[in-house]
């Protein structure tokens, strides 16, 4: 089972990555924050001071069109906000 799914890369959370030192990923939705703490450390190489989660549930939204009503549903997803040492950081555009 892998813990973290990947990393989330948004202008608001680059912009965190470089002022605060905070970094953004998808995890898995059963994964506590202690498993989170050492996928990353062991991931990435840094020390993780804290962890923040939320849980995003399935949107779902109902399209009228010609040939009937259409449903449709995002999936379901757990985010991560890991905050790194004060000096430490993670390059994700590194293998580019």
């Amino acid at each position: 089972m892998s813990v973290l799914i990947k990393p989330i890369i948004t202008e608001k959370i680059t912009k965190d990555g470089e002022i605060f030192g905070r970094f953004g990923f998808v995890v898995d939705r059963k994964a506590n924050k202690i498993e989170i703490k050492k996928a990353v450390e062991a991931a990435y190489g840094v020390t993780v001071v804290s962890v923040n989660t939320m849980n995003y549930g399935a949107e779902r939204s109902v399209k009228y069109t010609k040939s009937g009503m259409i449903n449709a549903k995002t999936n379901a997803y757990k985010k991560a906000i890991v905050e790194l040492k004060e000096g430490e950081s993670i390059d994700f555009y590194s293998n580019i």
